[in-house]
């Protein structure tokens, strides 16, 4: 079986205070933290870009996993924030882990799913006997336009899983895996444009929930399995309110969903939200304990997984840095300078 062998992730230090963004345009503070379910996000510093924050939880990765970089046969990163239009962030981010020259790379987008996809593409792989190993990457610098709704929860972080066979003592293993896709535009940005554009509460029921729910219904039934069978489970997080109601109306409990919850500390990191989820749930697993994740991407797409961990777990993640100590490693700032860390004001 085919499963985790390593995994790492990087979150920046800065903190941005919902509050501090409710204060500059004038809103109701409780309001838009109280709906939102988010107290803060993390943002990049000036010089941090998705390439900079994968190199980092690529090391962690290949670290945990105690492989050489040479090993690696394929390098697959999904963001919807590349800092070239044409130029691949992989072969720059496997240039720097010194994965060598025989792998194949490539830049995938699919909004919030892409990490996922990648690590669907790197499953795939291995399966087929094409690689041994491989790195899947969900990694972003959120965008979202000064006083838009976007602007409260885009967040960034890197996410990497590196994937390889049940001889690698891996920490969890890939037990299923499917994807429910539809035509429905619920949010995009155009070629040239800075800021992405939203159909508001259309992304709600006949965009996120629609296809979580029906992808979690897919999986549930080809895995011949219920939520209660599952000791946690991940879901994509625009906002602290979306996961908890979709775990609701599928049968999940709070406990199970719980550990998973990274955006209400740092926010929405988009193609890194479900995996960080994903990492933070590893963080504290015990050995024998089954997953269940599901990411979401708008335009739009549901990619589902069933995870167990294994006896190797506890031992490989001894001197791994988790994601909660990530999200207390922080720095507070105002909200000039985060337009100033962002580039929005020279």
């Amino acid at each position: 079986m085919i499963g985790i062998i390593g995994y790492g992730n990087y979150i920046p230090r800065y903190r941005l205070q919902l509050s501090s963004i409710a204060k500059m345009w004038e809103k109701d503070t409780m309001e838009i933290v109280g709906g939102l379910k988010v107290q803060e996000k993390s943002v990049p510093y000036y010089d941090e870009d998705i390439v900079s924050m994968s190199i980092e939880a690529g090391r962690e990765a290949l670290s945990m996993a105690q492989l050489h970089p040479h090993e690696i046969g394929a390098l697959y990163i999904g963001s919807e924030s590349h800092p070239y239009a044409v130029n691949p962030s992989s072969s720059t981010i496997g240039e720097y882990l010194e994965v060598g020259n025989s792998y194949l790379a490539a830049d995938l987008e699919f909004a919030c799913k892409a990490g996922t996809a990648s690590m669907q593409l790197i499953y795939s792989l291995i399966n087929s006997g094409q690689i041994k190993y491989g790195l899947a990457f969900g990694a972003d610098t959120a965008q979202g336009k000064p006083h838009d709704a976007l602007e409260y929860t885009a967040a960034s972080a890197a996410v990497c899983f590196l994937l390889g066979d049940d001889s690698a003592k891996p920490v969890a293993l890939i037990q299923s895996t499917s994807s429910y896709t539809s035509n429905t535009p619920d949010f995009w940005r155009r070629d040239g444009k800075k800021y992405p554009s939203h159909f508001g509460r259309f992304t709600g029921e006949p965009a996120y929930f629609q296809h979580i729910v029906e992808e979690s219904k897919q999986l549930l039934s080809q895995s011949g399995t219920k939520p209660e069978d599952y000791d946690y489970c991940v879901f994509h997080m625009p906002n602290g309110k979306f996961p908890r109601v979709v775990a609701k109306k599928l049968g999940f409990t709070d406990a199970q969903l719980a550990p998973s919850l990274t955006v209400d500390h740092i926010g929405n990191p988009y193609s890194a939200s479900s995996l960080l989820g994903l990492a933070a749930v590893l963080d504290t697993a015990k050995p024998n304990q089954k997953i269940f994740m599901v990411s979401y991407g708008s335009g739009a797409g549901a990619d589902g997984f069933i995870l167990q961990t294994t006896k190797f777990l506890q031992k490989k993640r001894t001197n791994h840095r988790t994601v909660q100590e990530c999200i207390d490693d922080k720095i507070m700032i105002s909200y000039e300078q985060y337009l100033r860390f962002t580039h929005t004001l020279s």
